[in-house]
């Protein structure tokens, strides 16, 4: 892509248009082939969101059906995640793009820091986590170890360092998990009763409030995404798809 002449602006929006339109196809290429699975390529009747869920989960000998609450659900965490301030990613492909580097190294570099644990990684950490936890019993024990400031242990998912408050958005991929498991008759999901609890106990308990440890868009999210059907590894993936949005707009 050294032909590209990043000042003209023409030129600029057609890289930006392949970069949106081809993330998510080279997104699901990438799962496909983890699993051994033939490419499925993309359908021009399709939206952008069941377009992504069919490429990852169809097969060619089966007709795929496209689930519309699924659909919106994948469509929210995309929206939920594509550009939030001044982050990390964020700030690595706006330097790399005041160096004149045209718009697909700047996406490559944001890809690059988003690979860090304590950025793209959030939502898979807070569900090990939940799963380290491993059921609502043990929940009181994690929660003196997160107390203790001599213990190493830290609860994922709370607090962010924008939002002293509620995160906004917390609460509609709370309602995003919740329809997601409905639609799959997914009942008594151990994972979920240990969020809820965690997520009344930081609502109640004087010393998250007074920390403001709230939960955070990471905390629902890793379990929506494995309700979907999607390994942990592909959590940083789907952020990297959803966020290229914002930081090619950016």
């Amino acid at each position: 892509h050294d032909s590209i002449n990043i000042t003209d602006p023409q030129q600029r929006m057609i890289a930006s248009i392949r970069l949106i339109a081809k993330v998510p196809t080279l997104a699901a290429m990438a799962y496909k082939y983890s699993i051994g699975q033939a490419f499925i390529y993309p359908r021009n009747d399709l939206g952008y969101a069941a377009n992504f869920l069919r490429m990852c989960f169809s097969v060619p000998c089966e007709d795929y059906k496209i689930n519309s609450v699924l659909a919106r659900a994948i469509d929210r965490i995309f929206i939920l995640h594509a550009d939030h301030e001044q982050n990390a990613s964020t700030s690595t492909v706006r330097l790399a793009g005041s160096s004149g580097a045209n718009p697909f190294a700047c996406i490559a570099a944001g890809v690059a820091c988003l690979w860090g644990p304590a950025h793209g990684g959030a939502n898979e950490a807070c569900l090990k986590m939940l799963q380290e936890i491993g059921s609502v019993k043990r929940i009181p024990e994690f929660i003196a170890r997160a107390k203790d400031k001599s213990n190493p242990f830290r609860l994922m998912g709370f607090g962010h360092r924008v939002y002293k408050n509620y995160d906004p958005r917390a609460k509609i991929m709370q309602q995003t998990c919740h329809n997601v498991l409905k639609e799959l008759n997914i009942q008594n999901d151990p994972l979920l009763d240990i969020a809820i609890e965690l997520e009344n106990i930081a609502l109640n308990d004087e010393y998250f409030i007074e920390k403001r440890l709230y939960p955070n868009v990471d905390f629902y999210s890793g379990i929506t995404l494995k309700a979907l059907g999607f390994p942990t590894e592909m959590f940083t993936v789907l952020f990297a798809l959803a966020r290229s949005v914002g930081w090619i707009a950016q």
